[in-house]
């Protein structure tokens, strides 16, 4: 059965559900994020003691971290100071491309390559445009604005479809 694009192969309360045993289980070598409400919060510009502590052994464990995020520049660079992963600012997901490029410069096939976000229009898409692997994980914190609860709306159907897939 073919799978639908709005949903994702998993779905976690958060990041640090992903191990490094499981991207072992799974035989992910390159593990690409998004940034915001996915690893930190909007407006925390860099990663705490905990979460540098978790990517760095993620990092460890597979061969290639990206981060990809329609945000701007200088957000994308501040958040990577610490780290220097491969790093797409204003990647346009769901396009796929940012994706692509981080799976041709680090020489990764699709089956190796897993997109974890918060988003299933933007991060699920583009995850499913490269033909990679998705999990979404539960937003940090519920966002502002009538764009963000409108496209959250737009997601629950697809949320209890995934629900319904993982119970059958």
């Amino acid at each position: 059965m073919k799978k639908h694009s709005l949903i994702p192969d998993l779905m976690l309360d958060n990041i640090y559900e992903i191990t490094p045993e499981f991207l072992k289980e799974k035989e992910i070598r390159g593990i690409v994020f998004d940034i915001d409400n996915t690893l930190v919060p909007y407006g925390v510009a860099k990663a705490d003691e905990v979460l540098s502590s978790y990517l760095k052994k993620i990092s460890d464990s597979v061969l290639a971290v990206g981060l990809v995020s329609n945000n701007n520049e200088n957000r994308v660079k501040l958040f990577n100071d610490n780290f220097s992963f491969f790093a797409v600012h204003k990647a346009g997901k769901p396009s796929p491309k940012s994706i692509k490029a981080f799976m041709e410069k680090n020489k990764l096939s699709k089956d190796q390559v897993l997109l974890v976000g918060d988003q299933l229009f933007t991060d699920c898409l583009a995850a499913r445009f490269a033909g990679v692997k998705c999990i979404i994980v539960k937003p940090l914190e519920a966002e502002n604005g009538w764009f963000f609860k409108f496209k959250r709306s737009l997601e629950k159907p697809f949320i209890r479809a995934y629900k319904r897939t993982k119970r059958n």
